[in-house]
């Protein structure tokens, strides 16, 4: 039987569950909450985690190595999105390298890190939140208001475990080539979309134009130039 370790507020899952797996625990192992109060996002970002979501991290020990983590940050991704899509029947869109989006507004979001000789694989979803903060209702949605009722966390989480287990058991076997075949399928970014990044550099703009064999996304500048985006922050153009 898995074993899941709940809490009503932590300050984040990632580090109760980089302890436990320090320790030694089983692969499957999970930490959840209905709180953070230090939730992490991408490049240090912070990860709004009032109560109303599930914030999970699943301790897993694939055979993967640290240079994978943005194809199994992909594959994370498309695990939520599958669940999603079969539980509730949401038309979910993926934004590289980790938003879950339903239209234009962010559901969920994904942190993977390898720590103490595991993967650690992070979860954000927002469910059961009726409303948000000003700064993020125009980019922020949850389960409660695209389904009109509540949803219960206990619930899909086992589901979001085993579907995690299963696409990142599709990278181990069949490789990236599967992963970025099922991405780019599942994603309106992956190609032809018009989008902005924000790099350290500054900010471009162009179009998307897939991935690399690493999980990087290409995106064609106007002038014709080719720029691989290892690490920013994606947002339609315009």
């Amino acid at each position: 039987m898995r074993r899941i370790e709940w809490h009503d507020t932590i300050d984040t899952t990632m580090r109760r569950a980089a302890e436990l797996a320090r320790e030694g625990c089983p692969a499957g192992t999970v930490v959840a909450a209905r709180e953070q109060t230090a939730g992490q996002g991408r490049l240090g970002r912070v990860w709004d985690s009032r109560p109303g979501g599930l914030y999970f991290t699943i301790v897993l020990r694939p055979r993967l190595e640290p240079a994978q983590v943005p194809l199994a940050t992909l594959a994370l991704g498309l695990a939520v999105a599958d669940t999603l899509q079969t539980f509730l029947g949401l038309s979910v869109d993926l934004r590289w390298p980790n938003d879950v989006l339903i239209g234009d507004r962010k559901l969920a979001g994904i942190l993977a890190q390898f720590q103490e000789g595991a993967l650690l694989a992070g979860v954000g979803l927002n469910v059961n939140q009726s409303e948000f903060p000003p700064e993020l209702a125009p980019v922020a949605t949850s389960l409660r208001i695209e389904t009109g009722s509540e949803q219960n966390p206990e619930f899909l989480l086992p589901a979001l475990a085993r579907s995690i287990e299963s696409h990142l058991n599709i990278l181990e076997t069949s490789g990236a080539t599967a992963i970025l075949r099922l991405f780019d399928a599942a994603s309106s970014y992956a190609t032809g979309r018009r989008v902005t990044v924000e790099l350290p550099t500054g900010e471009i703009t162009g179009t998307t134009a897939g991935l690399t064999a690493d999980g990087f996304l290409r995106v064609r500048r106007d002038d014709g130039t080719e720029v691989t985006v290892t690490a920013g922050g994606v947002r339609p153009a315009g």
